[in-house]
């Protein structure tokens, strides 16, 4: 028979795990698009490698294209590059956690369902 304190308590965990899912979606989300942004980054670097120091680079800003050194080019993008890095890794490091309580929601979970139908 279920008990109201048990049938609240398994609610209470169920929406818990539903959170830690929701939440876990997003940050894979994340990482995707960080992912499509290290892409793009690597590619615009090797692109500027082919160019001579003297070539002319322009960056849009808005609606306007400002001139820009090759080497300062060079530098923002190894800079955002750099920050998608470390990005990742935290982003990675909050997924893997996440993953971790999740699972542990999910056993509580069975645990608490198991414990209602006598399952010891």
């Amino acid at each position: 028979m279920t008990t109201p304190s048990t049938q609240q308590t398994l609610q209470t965990l169920s929406e818990e795990y539903q959170k830690l899912q929701t939440d876990l979606q997003t940050h894979i989300s994340t990482l995707s698009t960080l992912s499509s942004q290290r892409t793009e980054n690597s590619s615009v670097l090797a692109t500027l490698s082919t160019h001579p120091d003297s070539a002319a680079i322009y960056k849009l800003i808005g609606p306007v294209l400002l001139k820009q050194e090759k080497a300062e080019a060079e530098t923002a993008v190894r800079g955002r590059l750099d920050f998608i890095g470390k990005e990742t890794e935290r982003v990675e490091k909050t997924v893997a956690e996440m993953q971790e309580r999740s699972e542990g929601k999910k056993m509580e979970v069975g645990w608490e369902g198991a414990g209602e139908k006598g399952i010891e």
